[in-house]
């Protein structure tokens, strides 16, 4: 067998494993979330914490690597690398893994040490650096290894279909198809490379009902430029800190970020978006992670003006990730007093808010 032989064989047999990977899985559950306050409104949850490896990122993942193999960019001896804050890592180290693949993760100093633990699982590696240093880190290591860098940041649009094929927005109106509001007010989600958000956005767009009827908002936590970015479209605008919530909030804005398909964007303080998830734990009895919060804050935000106007209808967002891989931050009293972060004002805010649907002022 001739050298491109052997590439087409080996490249056949790995969108072979993906696939049956994918095969072998369930899609997601949407969580009707019940509270006193809600009259003629609903919360939808799309569970994405139920993947193989645990989080949204698991969808990413999957088309990234879909992307490099049909791309050429990919075979039997590329190793993988990608830069990230965890649940990417986690999810393409699990990818690599079933193609037999040496990956290499670059992840903040910061990062939760449950989160590289399941990298470790998969048999991946963790290069730690500074949160501003992870790009040119994973780009130096696909030069020297001749590797292939997946680039979250710069793909995640690109590599989805947006139109269908089973993406996160196409399962998300089929499974409200038989509710009170089946098609949403609202969508909210949070962005970390801005791939979610651009899938949802385009797919709203591409169907003209639900552009007419259904809105996007993007929620984004402290220490994130895309909400300044989306008001002054300046391409060039940076933090120097990282985000506190893991897997959303960029330094930087990203190529994958698409502020045209959005249609509203709310800034979350960390402090709403920890108290949150863990206010969460009571309503469904499971812990959630930070960016669950984040998401959740934002809807609730959009669920109580909704109350206001005495408007009816359906809000729609996410549950990212699992709360176990944060236990010895967010859901850690002593790491939350060492943030400076007070949670008490935003946890009263959400029991008024359950009672009579109001946030206070």
């Amino acid at each position: 067998m001739s050298k491109t032989e052997t590439k087409k064989a080996w490249l056949a047999k790995a969108l072979t494993i993906i696939n049956a990977d994918f095969n072998r899985s369930s899609d997601t559950h949407l969580i009707k979330v019940d509270l006193p306050c809600f009259v003629g409104v609903s919360l939808y949850l799309k569970d994405e914490s139920t993947h193989p490896t645990g989080s949204l990122k698991h969808r990413l993942a999957r088309s990234l690597f879909l992307y490099g193999l049909c791309n050429g960019l990919i075979n039997q001896d590329t190793p993988i690398i990608e830069s990230s804050s965890g649940s990417t890592a986690i999810s393409e180290a699990y990818f690599s893994r079933l193609l037999g693949l040496r990956f290499i993760a670059v992840v903040p100093h910061s990062t939760a040490a449950e989160k590289i633990k399941q990298i470790e699982f998969y048999g991946g590696e963790c290069h730690k650096v500074e949160p501003k240093d992870i790009y040119a880190k994973a780009q130096q290591l696909a030069s020297e290894l001749n590797g292939h860098y997946m680039d979250q940041f710069t793909y995640a649009e690109r590599a989805t279909d947006w139109r269908g094929n089973n993406n996160i927005a196409e399962s998300i109106f089929a499974q409200m198809a038989l509710e009170s509001h089946p098609i949403p007010r609202w969508v909210v989600v949070s962005a970390g490379t801005g791939g979610t958000s651009a899938t949802i956005g385009r797919y709203l767009r591409y169907n003209p009902d639900l552009h007419l009827n259904t809105q996007l908002a993007v929620v984004d936590p402290d220490n994130s430029v895309f909400f300044d970015y989306f008001q002054q479209r300046d391409v060039g605008i940076t933090s120097t800190k990282g985000s506190r919530i893991e897997g959303i909030g960029r330094p930087r804005v990203e190529p994958s970020f698409l502020p045209d398909v959005i249609d509203k964007m709310i800034h979350v303080p960390d402090a709403a978006s920890i108290a949150t998830m863990r206010w969460l734990e009571g309503i469904l009895g499971r812990k959630c992670g930070g960016s669950t919060g984040t998401n959740v804050y934002g809807a609730i935000q959009l669920l109580a003006e909704m109350i206001k106007n005495q408007q009816q209808g359906s809000v729609v967002s996410m549950i990212c990730d699992s709360g176990e891989r944060y236990l010895n931050s967010y859901y850690n009293d002593e790491w939350v007093a060492q943030q400076g972060l007070d949670l008490v004002p935003y946890s009263a805010q959400l029991e008024n808010f359950m009672q009579t649907g109001k946030l206070q002022e």
